[in-house]
């Protein structure tokens, strides 16, 4: 089962892919149909009510928690010179963080001073409520599988030992481009994730890598903060960031980002300038310098 979210009017909308087609539902968001406990059973609309189009939205778009495992591929803890952890290293984003699978990233000051770099993550959409579940519990409030990129502004990231607020910058985290239920695949078979720059592939890892999987990241969290459908939960990056490259390399303006999970999807992102950079044109037209 696939299911996204675009946006419709003024709003949003939740759609469930039948036979090859998107088909409108009456949530706003796969987030809202989550809340229904018989979702898996969503009847659509009408043929002739859904034949509109949308744009792309997060396929979750208020979501009550966004939460992030740091650390949790071998190949990243090895290139960072970190030791395997004991628990999973965690920390919160806000859903304002969250865009489109083909929303363009913004710089949010210079390049040079923001060192804007790229994450290619598994996230996962929590199906149900989650509080002190073991991990067949927490596999079982699975609902599914989406593409996430936790595009982090290192500069201030590493202003002081809590990640947070180099994590945090709105819009700057595209989830899509749809969501895909456990039925349909299974990160524990090692699913490839791979992030390119401008065609150049920077990171290639697969999911059978991940220290703390996914039943078992949700049992962790749901240890000390209830989990509820339509949440999120990202799992980590593998190996390949441009801060552990030699040189360190980050994202310029025009540069291109894929990121790819193998069975669910892709999100393309062009990082464009801070607004505060770009000059504006001459109000006559010509070039006045």
């Amino acid at each position: 089962m696939r299911l996204r979210t675009v946006v419709s009017g003024d709003g949003t909308r939740a759609e469930v892919r039948i036979d090859e087609l998107w088909r409108a539902t009456t949530a706003p968001d796969v987030g809202a149909l989550l809340t229904d406990p018989d979702w898996r059973s969503t009847q659509p609309l009408s043929p002739q009510e859904t034949m509109f189009e949308g744009r792309p939205a997060p396929v979750v778009t208020a979501p009550t928690k966004v939460v992030c495992c740091g650390h949790n591929y071998r190949t990243h803890i090895a290139e960072m010179g970190r030791p395997a952890p004991e628990f999973p290293t965690l920390f919160a984003k806000f859903a304002d963080t969250l865009t489109a699978w083909d929303a363009d990233i913004v710089l949010p000051g210079p390049a040079a001073e923001v060192a804007l770099d790229w994450e290619a993550e598994l996230a996962i959409v929590v199906g149900s409520e989650l509080r002190h579940a073991d991990p067949d519990t927490a596999l079982a409030g699975i609902a599914g599988y989406t593409v996430a990129n936790d595009f982090s502004v290192r500069a201030w990231q590493r202003r002081t030992p809590q990640w947070l607020q180099g994590k945090a910058f709105d819009a700057t985290t595209p989830l899509g481009p749809e969501l895909v239920t456990p039925e349909e695949i299974d990160p524990a078979v090692g699913l490839r994730i791979v992030c390119k720059v401008n065609g150049v592939e920077e990171q290639t890892g697969s999911t059978d890598d991940l220290v703390f999987a996914p039943a078992t990241l949700l049992s962790y969290i749901s240890e000390f903060t209830t989990l509820r459908p339509g949440d999120v939960v990202l799992t980590g990056t593998p190996g390949g960031v441009g801060i552990a490259a030699q040189p360190p390399r980050f994202l310029c303006p025009g540069d291109m980002v894929e990121t790819e999970i193998e069975g669910i999807g892709v999100l393309r992102n062009r990082i464009i300038p801070s607004p505060n950079e770009i000059e504006p044109a001459p109000r006559d037209g010509k070039d006045n310098k």
